[in-house]
């Protein structure tokens, strides 16, 4: 009797899963990832044998047809058979020198409950006897196979081709976005969120900013989405920069000399609300259109945004002594609004190096260049200490200092990289040396600074500098974005993203924590309206007491 109901509830089971109806995002969100493993796996797809795109096209609507888990999985499966035999060379011997980095590798999906189990096995078999690369990765990489293919889409008028190259660009982050597994949020629900929003597109201005919500969530600080179309509006900007503290923006440098002047804007000038909005409100506003990897580096990323407007007439409170006052202000276009970059003696001059009071260096990392590096060691070397200010993006200056501060060499960074003959694993490279045999090397201490505005080198740099044995971190979270990016130019718009896994050589992650300050030191509205760098005079301290 209880093997009958056992059976009974099997043909049951089995009458439900084939009549369940399914939704459009169910559907296309089964489809992107079946389309976008044959494309990276499938050896006659991979090999390029296939207009894989027009494939797409072509079975989209088949796709749209099928109402039920059984029909869906039938169009994948005849798909599958469609396209040849897959030859079984399984099986695959990784090689002994490749150690796999796997934090990123999940084909789980397999055993969707989209998919019937025959089509789950035809995955499984094609992932087992996968397309063999040959290709080296680097610089060069094509992930999206045929970049120039995505480049002239329709966007306006063809919802398909909104779908490719949505699904175009999911796929080359799921299986080549090094930093996937530190995402806030799973990469499969913002496929979900932005189908939702790109078949509904009625624009292509819709169709961008969707790219551009799914593309914020990658937590990656190098990520840009820049707009061609946003970018030809007019644009009026506030005439300085500066930094956010307490929910407030802070002026630490003007932008623009005589139109700072006719508002009384200078150093240390406090705003408290944009057209009606506190910074607070703004920073909500955007949080879905800024990618950052941190709180720090999405603040400092912020600031280009609510200091641009798109009309010239602009209300703005400002806080002073206690006071609030709302201004109504007209913006300029950038160049009169950044006057001082192009006015003849309106910047100043800013020392590559100089020998400070007490016998102590300083170094601005983001001035100084290659052939400024032997009269930089000539006229430091006897200081009892330096400070290496990376408040800013270096200029490939690493090697000849690393060379003068280290006794001898030192690994100082490890990567993984794509393992491009199993898409979706990465595997440990063995990583940057710096430093060289130097018995007359640099004896005194080393401090760096850092803050929201060390990316990338300078987080690279701050690592190399660390080997020196007797380094000090000094200042504030760094933006949490290192390595090389990769670039992608479309008709529409711009991207890019962190290409490399960067981690010190003991596989400590750098990435969205950025460099750990020794000592943090955070800037303060009343240390900014004194004039004070309240992070280098900690460093000097610091230097004199060792505390």
């Amino acid at each position: 009797m209880q093997k009958i109901t056992l059976l009974i509830l099997l043909v049951i089971s089995q009458i439900i899963y084939a009549q369940t109806k399914l939704t459009e995002t169910e559907k296309l969100v089964g489809t992107c990832k079946v389309w976008g493993f044959l494309k990276y796996y499938h050896p006659k797809v991979a090999n390029g044998d296939f207009n894989w795109d027009n494939q797409l096209l072509e079975v989209l609507p088949k796709i749209q047809q099928a109402e039920t888990k059984k029909e869906f999985s039938l169009v994948l499966e005849n798909w599958i058979d469609s396209l040849g035999e897959v030859k079984e060379i399984a099986p695959i011997t990784p090689p002994k020198d490749v150690e796999y980095f796997d934090k990123n590798f999940d084909l789980s999906w397999f055993n969707n409950k989209l998919f019937s189990k025959k089509l789950s096995k035809k995955l499984k078999f094609i992932e087992e006897n996968r397309f063999l690369s040959d290709v080296e990765f680097g610089p060069d990489f094509d992930s999206f196979k045929n970049l120039k293919n995505y480049f002239d889409l329709d966007y306006k008028n063809n919802k398909d081709s909104r779908i490719l190259m949505l699904f175009a660009y999911w796929n080359v982050i799921e299986y080549y976005f090094p930093y996937k597994y530190m995402m806030d949020q799973k990469w499969d629900l913002s496929l979900e969120q932005a189908l939702l929003l790109i078949i509904d597109a009625k624009s292509e201005e819709d169709f961008y900013v969707a790219m551009k919500r799914m593309a914020t969530n990658l937590n990656d600080g190098h990520v840009e989405f820049f707009l061609y179309n946003s970018m030809k509006d007019s644009q009026y900007y506030f005439p300085a920069t500066g930094k956010i503290i307490d929910e407030k923006f802070v002026v630490t440098k003007i932008l623009g000399d005589s139109l700072a002047e006719a508002d009384d804007i200078k150093i240390g000038t406090v705003i408290t609300k944009i057209n009606g909005k506190t910074i607070k409100e703004l920073a909500v506003e955007n949080r879905n259109l800024i990618c950052a990897s941190n709180e720090a580096g999405y603040l400092n990323k912020l600031i280009l945004s609510i200091l641009r407007n798109a009309s010239e007439n602009v209300e703005v409170e400002f806080l002073n002594d206690g006071r609030y006052e709302t201004k109504s202000m007209i913006w300029f276009d950038y160049h009169d609004s950044h006057r001082n970059e192009f006015k003849k003696g309106a910047m100043k001059k800013v020392d590559k190096f100089k020998l400070m009071d007490n016998n102590v260096g300083y170094v601005n990392m983001g001035v100084i260049k290659p052939k400024h590096i032997p009269d930089m060691i000539q006229a430091l070397k006897s200081t009892k200490a330096i400070v290496f200010d990376m408040r800013n993006y270096p200029n490939g200056t690493y090697g000849e200092i690393a060379n003068f501060l280290n006794a001898q060499e030192n690994k100082f960074a490890i990567y993984t990289y794509p393992y491009l003959n199993y898409p979706g694993r990465f595997r440990w490279t063995e990583g940057t040396n710096c430093g060289s045999e130097n018995k007359d090397n640099y004896k005194g201490q080393v401090i760096v600074l850092l803050n929201e505005k060390s990316i990338s080198q300078s987080e690279w740099t701050a690592m190399c500098f660390q080997t020196a044995g007797n380094t000090t971190i000094i200042g504030s979270q760094t933006a949490g974005a290192d390595g090389n990016t990769f670039e992608f130019d479309f008709k529409g718009f711009h991207t890019l993203f962190s290409g490399i896994g960067v981690y010190y050589p003991d596989k400590r992650e750098t990435q969205r924590i950025g460099i750990v300050p020794d000592i943090e030191v955070k800037p303060t509205i009343e240390g900014i309206q004194q004039g004070k760098d309240e992070v280098l005079d900690r460093a000097l301290v610091f230097i004199e007491t060792g505390k």
